[in-house]
Order: C-alpha cells, then structure tokens, then sequence
C-alpha cells in the first residue's frame, strides 16, 4: 500500500505521521480493532477523533466516542449534546456519562471517574458484541501533558517511574487497553491541525482555572520556561523518555540480581549485603511485592535494609499475619 494510494482530499501531513507511527508499531492499534475513542471536545482529543477516524478505513477499525460531562460548569450539557450531533453526523456511535460534580471535586477524582465511566462502557460494548477480541481506548494524550506530568511528579517528589514518559499502551483490565497515539504530537500540533482542518472545538472554561496544578503548570510554568530556555519542553520529554528506558533497564538488572540473591532457603544474606543499599532495598521490594501486594514505603525498606545489614538476626512484621526474619545466613517470611 503506496502513500500515493492512501492520498486522499483531507490528508495532512498529521495523518501522514501518525499512520506511519501505527505501521511501524503494529501492535499500538492493529488491524481490524474495536475502538473506543474519550474525547472531551478540546482540541487535542477532537484532532484524535478525527485522524483515528480518517485513518479508520485504513486499518479496518470500528470506532466509537465516549465523553464524560463533568458538569464543572454551566455549558458542559450544551457542549455535550453539541458533540454528540457532531459525531452523529459524521456516523460514529456516541456515549455519554453525567457525573456528580460534588463527588469528582478534585483532578484526581475526575481522572478515575473518566477511566471507570470508560472501562464500564468498554465492557458493555465487549459483551454487546460477543467478541472474542480487544477493545481499545484511546486519549488524547500529547507530549505537552507528558512535559506538564514529569514537572508535576517532579515536584511531588516521585521515584524513577513517575518521571518516566506517560506509557503509550497498557493494559486495564482483560481485553481492555489504553492507547495514547497521538503522544507524538505537542499541543501546538493539534491546535494547527484543528484550525486547518477546521475541526470544531468545545473548549471547558476550567482549563483556564489556575487553581487546578495542571492549568498552573500549562499557562504559568511551562511558558515561563520556554521564555528562558527555549525548546524546553522538547528536552523534558526526551529527557522522560531517557528515565523511561533507565526505569525498564533498571527493573531487568534488579530481577536478575534478585534471581542472584535467592534460592530455595530464601534471601542470601551476605550476597544482599555486598550490595549498596539502594540496591539491597530494590531487591527486598521485589521479595515482598512477590509475596505480597502490601506496598512497602521507601523509608520502611531502608530501614529494614540498613536492620538486616546491621543485625545477624532479627525480625521485624510486616503484615498482620506475616513477618520478616532472618539470620546470620539467610532471610525470609513467616506466619505470625
């Protein structure tokens, strides 16, 4: 199949790249897949709906648009039914979901609200059509979000995996998947595709809420730093992607030194304690996540390194009926 073939009266360079990016990486969203697409109606998930929907006959994809109606402000119904005449127009199935405002007060809680209203839709749409297949959710997550999420984590204080880049593909649930295709593009990107395409945009007046961190970072911070330090928003997202490949690289040399570490009497404890501690503390996580899903804190695994460092035996709880133990030799988990 030619790009002469594919050149049709809409084709734009956008969709040029981003259905090369679905070729190259063929299970990103493969061929005959049941898409289902949440857009807000801002200008990056209406560039989404449009390029997924242009580039559907492509790659026989069947699509459907969810959105979810915060309520947040007084046009949100407006916007929404607005939206569904537009998809309705263009023959894509819609669905909606009204959420109590007063129960997602907060970023985070609308974040879960959008991805429980998502998985539910995508499972009545799974058990609608008896299918044996995936079914994909797609957002229209940019590499400005990521930028704005790495400078968010950071200044949270998280570990190497919450300044990684935002994952591309994960999966959810049995046979349902998240997909962001569109984290090739910068909102400046599906703004100039919006307006030359002259795709319509439902933009929520809560975007220019500077009371939300998001909204902070997107119109205070980031240009801020692009005044004194041009193209740094480009930086932070190689940069998110370096911490990416150091966190994968990182989790496959703890497994091995694990693997090292263990065998059938458990944790080897002079071979742990040759180790320097961010390492040893790497190592006693990955025993306990692999007993437990019990999340153990970064201080708390420190500590208990730095005991069995110290200690030729000892033992300390960990959960209600478990605790750790260990000796001159070797440590482990027992019942209480």
């Amino acid at each position: 199949m030619t790009y002469k073939k594919l050149t049709q009266k809409n084709w734009s360079s956008w969709h040029h790249l981003l259905h090369k990016e679905i070729l190259t990486k063929k299970i990103l969203i493969p061929k005959g897949s049941n898409i289902l697409i949440s857009v807000s109606g801002g200008q990056d998930s209406m560039a989404l709906l449009n390029l997924i929907n242009d580039l559907k006959k492509l790659h026989n994809w069947s699509i459907s648009v969810w959105h979810g109606d915060h309520q947040w402000h007084t046009k949100s119904s407006i916007y929404a039914l607005e939206l569904k005449s537009y998809c309705e127009n263009k023959n894509i199935s819609f669905y909606l979901d009204r959420a109590n405002k007063e129960n997602i007060s907060s970023e985070e809680k609308a974040r879960e609200w959008r991805y429980k209203k998502l998985c539910e839709r995508a499972k009545i749409l799974l058990n609608k059509n008896q299918q044996k297949h995936n079914i994909y959710l797609l957002t229209g997550h940019t590499s400005s979000d990521n930028a704005e999420t790495f400078i968010l984590n950071l200044s949270r204080g998280s570990n190497f995996a919450g300044l990684s880049n935002i994952e591309r593909k994960r999966l959810l649930e049995n046979k349902i998947f998240l997909i962001r295709p569109i984290l090739i593009f910068s909102r400046e990107d599906t703004k100039q595709f919006c307006n030359d395409m002259k795709i319509p945009v439902w933009e929520d007046p809560t975007n220019s809420d500077l009371n939300l961190k998001r909204n902070l970072v997107r119109k205070k911070i980031i240009p801020t730093l692009e005044d004194i330090y041009p193209g740094c928003s480009e930086r932070i997202n190689n940069f998110s992607q370096k911490m990416s490949n150091y966190n994968n690289e990182r989790n496959d040399l703890s497994k091995l030194a694990y693997l090292y570490c263990k065998d059938i009497k458990g944790i080897n404890r002079n071979l742990l304690n040759s180790m320097c501690i961010e390492a040893r503390c790497t190592i006693l996580n990955r025993f306990l996540r692999e007993i437990s899903s019990k999340q153990y804190s970064s201080k708390n695994l420190e500590k208990l390194a730095t005991s069995i460092y110290e200690k030729n035996k000892g033992q300390i709880s960990f959960q209600e009926f478990l605790k750790i133990v260990w000796d001159k030799n070797y440590i482990n988990l027992e019942k209480i």
